[in-house]
């Protein structure tokens, strides 16, 4: 028998096992929000895809399984149908024939991990080295909305008390009106951080018998620091988080923070920049949140050099590129592309990220480029995530590359940092 842990419970037993729980919840098509599949277990075959996310859509007034395939370089979206959508909302009920059918073969590949929103709860299956199934179960009750338009969730309970604390919420736990756009880039950023904890222990890169070492480069205000350690805390995880900033006021209006709700065991602050931060034992997890400019390339650089297993960063402005490409003849035909300076800007954003992915991938990381928060909440709405695996580059990774800095006649940052010569790792071992 499996064990299923709820937050803050001792290990149940699972009268179905816990891939059972995961079946029953992804075959509710009235509950359902949203469901990732990725890693894989050990000793088994890897799946065909990298990653696979699953949801219930309404198309032509059917009720269709949505299953979102992703491998190294793109998207495979495929639709099943099923039963006639209940648009009086009276209970759709559980799908079945086709739909079972798809969810069944799913559920028989070998991935290593399993994170499964539903209306009512939040479910985290992963596998251990040994194959030991472990469950999660943690109850929601914040409203979520399963339409094909829009799905709505919630990871970061408004009411939370160092949202209060932070002054993002009011004492009711009540997100301010003027605060909705921040608590809406931290809690997008959290959903994609979950996920991809769950795959990288799926997959080995994360130990589990021991804390889990996360830093948070650029913390500013540790808004994104707070969030991270609140979200795998709850989660389960025995977190040790270290944020890192060189801003005298901002540790210390943080340090007051976390000793008011009783982390500073657990979380601490580091008055350090990002490229002289040394740490104590090497990071499992590294992320940034809008480190300005370059200082997302010295981020990441930093992540390399602690060979960190999984890296979150969105970038903020992207001015070293910007300015690069005005001092160049662009490569024909694409001189329009530069002519226009918000053209070129926006150029820049997109030339710079797709660069910083290719180094990334050139030292060892499988890199996904994402949009992590609807632009109405902030421009800077990209996020880098990034998987180490140690894997080789491939000649047409390093020509591709090569030809993309020749024909644009740009050096960029996290290259100079991270291929010229590899990044002193800072860590006391």
């Amino acid at each position: 028998m499996q064990p299923v842990v709820r937050s803050g419970e001792p290990a149940l037993s699972a009268e179905a096992g816990a891939l059972g729980v995961v079946r029953a919840a992804l075959l509710e098509q009235s509950g359902l929000v949203r469901a990732v599949a990725s890693g894989r277990r050990r000793r088994f075959d890897p799946p065909a895809y990298q990653r696979v996310e699953v949801r219930y859509v309404d198309l032509k007034g059917q009720r269709h399984l949505q299953i979102t395939e992703f491998d190294e370089r793109q998207a495979h979206t495929r639709n099943v149908a099923g039963a006639q959508p209940d648009f009086a909302g009276a209970g759709a009920g559980v799908a079945g024939g086709e739909i079972e059918k798809a969810v069944d073969e799913l559920l028989g590949l070998a991935y290593g991990s399993w994170h499964v929103e539903t209306t009512s709860e939040t479910l985290r299956l992963r596998y251990t080295k040994k194959g030991k199934e472990l469950l999660h179960r943690q109850e929601d009750s914040r409203e979520q909305e399963t339409g094909h338009d829009r799905v709505k969730q919630r990871v970061l309970d408004p009411a939370a008390p160092f949202l209060i604390e932070l002054g993002i919420s009011d004492h009711l736990g009540r997100v301010k009106p003027s605060r909705q756009a921040k608590y809406k880039q931290i809690e997008e950023f959290c959903k994609l951080l979950a996920p991809a904890l769950d795959e990288a222990i799926a997959a080995g890169r994360i130990a589990t018998d021991r804390p889990l070492q996360v830093v948070d480069l650029g913390c500013g205000n540790a808004y994104l620091t707070l969030a991270a350690y609140h979200l795998l805390s709850a989660a389960g995880h025995d977190v040790r988080m270290t944020g890192i900033d060189h801003n005298p006021a901002a540790r210390k209006r943080n340090a007051r923070v976390v000793e008011a709700l009783g982390w500073q065991d657990h979380l601490r602050f580091v008055d350090a920049t990002i490229q002289a931060a040394e740490l104590d034992v090497r990071p499992d997890v590294v992320l940034a949140l809008h480190a300005c400019d370059t200082a997302t390339d010295d981020a990441l650089a930093r992540a390399v050099g602690w060979e960190a297993p999984l890296v979150l960063a969105a970038p903020c402005c992207h001015h070293d590129i910007q300015k690069q490409l005005k001092s160049v003849t662009p490569p024909a035909p694409y001189a329009l592309m530069t002519r226009y300076g918000i053209v070129r800007e926006r150029f820049a954003d997109v030339l710079t990220d797709s660069l910083r992915a290719a180094v990334l991938r050139q030292v060892g990381y499988r890199v996904e480029v994402v949009q992590f928060v609807d632009s109405q909440h902030t421009p800077r709405n990209l996020l880098l995530r990034a998987a180490r695996t140690g894997t080789k580059p491939t000649a047409e990774l390093q020509a591709e590359y090569d030809a993309l800095v020749t024909e644009w006649q740009v050096n960029p940052r996290l290259a100079q940092l991270l291929l010229l010569e590899p990044p002193p790792a800072g860590v006391g071992l």
